[in-house]
């Protein structure tokens, strides 16, 4: 698989894309799909729908690699924490962590319930072309907790910073606790028939850097370490969004770290340097119009050069960007590739 090939730095003929969100409403089928279930937690439950959903963007737009489609607050959820997807407005947990009882509450071996996940990712593996790679993911601890934490998104983060440096035994108890799951969430993944797994790093940017270290990347550490001693020939992906900064201070036992749209691949190159394969950075709203798409590509192949190099979005597909700018993007970026 040339995916798989390019995440362990492997000469390929071009450079290999997919995309973050890349099944999702931009695409009329998907919209079609979503419309068969009764709500979102029942669509990531529903074996069929999110096999569909899952290998549609592979067809339609010819990426080299599919996202297994579902949701980072299934965990939580399974561990204790009822959750809701409020239209409009996103998920909303219906309690929240505050205070040690809470994280004691929550249900302990909870991957062990997401059997529905690991059924998806086997039936996509099976229905999919064998020059493809199937990505399993997982959010990252931090990340998750924050959620768990403030009930929903935030943009400050008051109740999680709160508890994270009132009383850090507790978060560091939450934290330890969802490790935990997440190793074997991903172990469960990669059994079941994911080539390659990543960890989604959503709200890295809301820490300062010693305490991002000690409360975050700690914990992502924990569970590459986890999985490369079970699974060394598994590639990982590891996408701290928003730590341009500071990224010459991360470094681990992965294969590919994804970089967001906010720092150029030239800087982020010099600050890694040949650590780690690349994955990203294109502007998702450079999708909005052709010419400033195929700009921003020609900008990043310049420098990436078809080597050590994933070629992404700094983050997820936008709802409404045109499908048509989507498939020009993969074949674009698969000729100018080739020329390196």
């Amino acid at each position: 698989m040339i995916f798989i090939d390019a995440c362990f730095r492997q000469k390929t003929p071009y450079t290999p894309t997919w995309l973050m969100r890349q099944a999702g409403r931009y695409l009329s089928e998907y919209r079609e799909s979503r419309a068969k279930a009764s709500n979102f937690l029942s669509l990531c439950s529903s074996v069929d729908l999110a096999t569909e959903i899952t290998l549609q963007p592979v067809d339609i737009l010819d990426v080299d690699a599919a996202i297994l489609f579902s949701d980072i607050l299934l965990v939580p959820h399974h561990a204790g924490l009822p959750l809701e997807f409020k239209k409009d407005f996103g998920p909303v947990f219906l309690q929240t962590i505050e205070k040690i009882d809470d994280v004691n509450a929550l249900k302990s071996e909870a991957y062990k319930d997401l059997g529905y996940v690991y059924e998806i990712v086997n039936n996509v593996r099976k229905k999919l072309s064998k020059d493809k790679a199937l990505i399993g993911f997982c959010g990252a601890p931090f990340t998750l907790a924050t959620y768990m934490c403030e009930g929903s998104g935030s943009k400050s983060y008051e109740k999680t910073k709160k508890l994270l440096y009132a009383n850090p035994q507790v978060m560091h108890a939450l934290l330890s606790k969802l490790s935990f799951e997440l190793k074997h969430y991903l172990c469960e993944q990669i059994r079941a028939g994911a080539d390659c797994v990543m960890i989604f790093d959503s709200w890295a940017n809301a820490l300062e850097i010693g305490k991002y270290l000690e409360f975050s990347w700690k914990y992502i550490l924990e569970i590459t370490t986890f999985i490369k001693e079970k699974y060394p020939k598994i590639p990982i992906i590891v996408f701290p969004r928003g730590c341009g900064a500071f990224l010459e201070s991360l470094s681990g036992n992965f294969e590919v770290l994804g970089i967001d749209w906010q720092i150029s691949m030239h800087i982020a190159r010099q600050k890694v340097g040949g650590k780690y394969v690349l994955q990203g950075n294109l502007e998702p709203a450079r999708l909005y119009d052709l010419e400033s798409m195929k700009e921003g590509v020609r900008n990043i192949i310049k420098i990436m050069k078809n080597n050590g190099h994933i070629f992404n979005l700094g983050h997820g597909m936008i709802k409404d960007l045109p499908r048509e700018n989507a498939i020009e993007l993969v074949r674009y970026v698969r000729e100018l590739s080739s020329k390196y």
